[in-house]
């Protein structure tokens, strides 16, 4: 398939299935926030010992990527969209049947392996064939459909839970995999080329990816991305203690409101489109940034605060949670700009990254001593800063090498 071809497909089945594939690490996450007290009573633990699983999972996504990564730029991109999808729907079969926590746990890090790949290659491909505008347009409509994941997955995990058990999440999880895994096999055309494709040793791999880091045209807006999008891992590692524990609210309540905080995303990432004509890549970048800022602001004053109460939280979630809308698919089309064949190596260390932040945002969760609010928020704003650092660097960058994105 050419790049004409994709391009004319990215505007509808291509881009679609690509956000899909995306997605379902996220679903397999978001769908599962709305069971764990329920889990924790029927495996006999506290939630946060089973909110325990969400950075296991994030562990078992950021080492899955790095293999990735390097061996679709290997051998392309199908053949490990098929690999994954497939020990996605077996690990989801697994999920169904464990009897212990800590069994959950080793079959969620499998689940995990599996589900990453969409992550992984989405970008790789999206790369493959297009330029940097392009790509930051086709990035941004990934995340509008994207978006959808995170609003609805919540609510229909509540709703199972409502009809059915816990384990009937693991169960539309395993549909959703095998539906993906046919579309990829039957729709999903290689976007690497023969000739493109690296032969690398695992030594060479690791020199890759050592090169990589030293690109500062990468180096710079990944981590901003990177950061950015571990305000996200904050909010969903500490959703359930803040929203259900904190506040109150039952299964059906957090849903709604963990699906509001998501919709910001979408929104700006829609947005984003409408701002390409009258603002760059980065300063749609530093805009995403400074959103972020005030939102986790906000948090910090509810910390302080606490009579100010569920409003402002909301408010401040919204607004940190939103921001990732400009900063993901901004700072990803920058970084994947100069990476060529070694793309999906590049988006594997972007994506690996992500979800050790992820990993570390659990832990920095679990030896804070404040209120739940106070934690999460000194949490979002320690990344927010990172990211803010990052993106004013890949400015100085931009303009040091005087080019125009």
């Amino acid at each position: 398939m050419n790049t004409i071809e994709i391009k004319k497909d990215y505007t509808t089945r291509w881009i679609l299935l690509l956000a899909i594939l995306t997605a379902i690490a996220p679903l397999s996450t978001d769908m599962y926030l709305p069971a764990l007290p329920e889990m924790a009573k029927d495996f006999g633990v506290s939630t946060l010992m089973m909110a325990n699983s969400l950075p296991a999972y994030f562990l078992g996504i950021a080492v899955g990527q790095l293999i990735y990564g390097s061996i679709s730029d290997r051998i392309g991109r199908k053949k490990p969209l098929v690999f994954g999808l497939s020990l996605h729907i077996v690990a989801s079969i697994l999920c169904i049947y464990v009897d212990n926590v800590w069994s959950l746990f080793f079959v969620r890090v499998l689940q995990a392996l599996g589900s990453c790949v969409g992550l992984v290659l989405a970008r790789a491909a999206i790369r493959d064939v297009m330029d940097t505008n392009s790509a930051a347009k086709a990035f941004a409509s990934m995340m509008i459909v994207m978006g959808v994941a995170p609003i609805l997955a919540p609510t229909l995990g509540a709703w199972l839970l409502y009809f059915f058990s816990w384990q009937s999440i693991f169960i539309a999880l395993f549909v959703l995999g095998v539906v993906s895994l046919i579309w990829v096999f039957f729709g999903f055309k290689e976007t690497l080329a023969e000739h493109r494709r690296l032969k690398l040793s695992f030594k060479q791999v690791g020199q890759l990816y050592s090169t990589i880091l030293k690109d500062r045209s990468y180096l710079f807006p990944m981590l901003a991305g990177c950061f950015s999008f571990g305000v996200l891992f904050c909010y969903i590692n500490a959703a359930s203690a803040v929203l259900m524990d904190g506040f109150h609210l039952n299964q059906q309540q957090f849903a709604y409101a963990f699906g509001f905080n998501a919709l910001g995303t979408m929104i700006l990432s829609a947005m984003n489109h409408k701002l390409a004509e009258r603002f760059n890549v980065i300063q749609r970048l530093q805009l995403g940034g400074i959103i972020q800022l005030i939102g986790a602001i906000l948090l910090i004053i509810v910390g302080l605060f606490p009579d100010f109460g569920l409003v402002l939280t909301m408010l401040g979630l919204f607004m940190a949670v939103a921001g990732i809308g400009l900063t993901a698919p901004n700072s990803t089309a920058l970084a994947m700009s100069q990476q060529g064949r070694q793309a999906g190596s590049a988006s594997a260390l972007m994506g690996g990254l992500q979800f050790i932040l992820g990993l570390s945002s659990g832990l920095i969760l679990n030896v804070l001593f404040w209120s739940p609010v106070m934690n999460m928020a000194i949490s979002m704003l320690v990344f927010v800063v990172f990211a803010n650092i990052a993106i004013q660097a890949t400015v100085r960058y931009q303009q040091q090498q005087s080019v125009t994105i």
